[in-house]
């Protein structure tokens, strides 16, 4: 029986968790869970899971829950709070499921205790990629992703020769504006940048992928990951989301993994490796799939997929710069503040003002996370 902390169960990704645990009542247990704000929601999943201890961000939301539930389970608040759950909760696996910076810090604790990290928040390793790798290295952790392409690539690399790798393929839907031209994107509103064609996600997360950051955070992600040079990271259009990510190996031969878009494979995956468990998900009926499209990703139209293989050549607090920059352009983009087409420009202005400091410790890096916010809030 595996404890799970799940950080961000009231999330896309925490509440999917949750449903593969509810699949496996005799391998699983939930030891933690964490949210930002939702309260109703991880009201019902105390009475369900029967946490020994959540944690709510927000502290005078968590003081109401306590109001309401007094003494089902501790309860805890604050950074501190979720800080506090990943170094000392008795857990075996650390579902990092919440969006944005917040989930680096205690994600770093589960990874000095040499947890099992099940891992979504794409930040981690955007932000921390060379401070996160040098951890896991240290204390014996493991990273196994659960975002759909890099659990893909994760799983074509199984027996395989890191070596013997051409390049790792990331595939991308494209998002709501794959067929608008340029200068359409200036005047697209919220609902259709929210209005995802295949995935079910979080506002930010959607919002990214509309934009190709999300893809262009993968390939940050991807090189952390897995190791390789940037050059050798592709990311490739394919409209239907069958193919997760694809691995091209230098005797030509190409492996991917397939299925339907459904997050809860990928997260199963990582909750049971190295184990595939039977389940009950809709299984991929080929004949019915039609046809599978692929297209080069047009970078002068998502120009934030730029922007991310440029700061991976930069290193440093590069990364981190561009992230919290996206952050807040995302923010100001769906409180109706800016157009959807000045994300980038917010982003790269950022990147031109704050200071990059090459091999950042955690402070560097906090550091600079709030310096950049500062400066994108403050611009018009």
């Amino acid at each position: 029986m595996k404890k799970v902390l799940i950080l961000g169960s009231t999330g896309s990704i925490g509440i999917n968790t949750l449903n593969v645990i509810r699949n496996f009542p005799h391998k699983f247990t939930i030891a933690a869970l964490t949210i930002n704000t939702k309260i109703d929601l991880l009201e019902e999943q105390i009475y369900e899971f029967h946490p020994p201890m959540v944690i709510v961000k927000d502290k005078e939301l968590a003081a109401e829950l306590k109001n309401r539930i007094k003494d089902k389970c501790e309860i805890l608040s604050g950074l501190e709070g979720l800080i506090y759950a990943a170094a000392n909760c008795d857990y075996d696996i650390f579902v990092g499921a919440m969006v944005g910076f917040a989930g680096l810090a205690p994600t770093i604790e589960a990874i000095k205790r040499g947890k099992r990290i099940a891992l979504a928040n794409k930040e981690t390793l955007v932000v921390g990629g060379e401070l996160v790798t040098e951890l896991c290295r240290k204390h014996n952790a493991e990273i196994i992703p659960i975002d759909s392409e890099h659990s893909a690539i994760y799983q074509c690399l199984v027996g395989e020769k890191l070596s013997e790798v051409e390049k790792l393929i990331l595939t991308a839907s494209g998002g709501p504006f794959l067929n608008r031209k340029k200068n359409e994107l200036v005047k697209v509103t919220v609902k259709e940048a929210l209005s995802h064609p295949n995935w079910k996600m979080g506002n930010k997360v959607t919002i990214d992928s509309a934009s190709l950051m999300n893809k262009g955070l993968e390939v940050i992600e991807a090189y952390w990951l897995f190791g390789l040079a940037k050059e050798k990271i592709e990311v490739v259009i394919h409209p239907q989301s069958i193919i997760h990510s694809m691995v091209e190996f230098v005797d030509g031969s190409i492996k991917a993994q397939l299925g339907l878009p459904d997050m809860r494979l990928p997260i199963q995956y990582a909750l049971t490796f190295p184990e595939r468990l039977q389940n009950n998900l809709p299984r991929t009926k080929l004949p019915q799939l039609g046809n599978l499209t692929f297209f080069e990703p047009d970078t002068d139209k998502f120009v934030c997929l730029k922007l991310a293989y440029d700061v991976l050549g930069i290193k440093g607090t590069a990364p981190c710069i561009l992230n919290a920059a996206n952050e807040i352009a995302v923010e100001k983009f769906l409180s109706g503040v800016i157009g959807f087409s000045r994300i980038p420009g917010l982003i790269s202005k950022a990147l031109d003002k704050i200071e990059n400091h090459l091999a950042p410790d955690i402070e560097t890096i906090f550091e600079c996370d709030k310096l950049t916010r500062e400066f994108v809030r403050s611009l018009a």
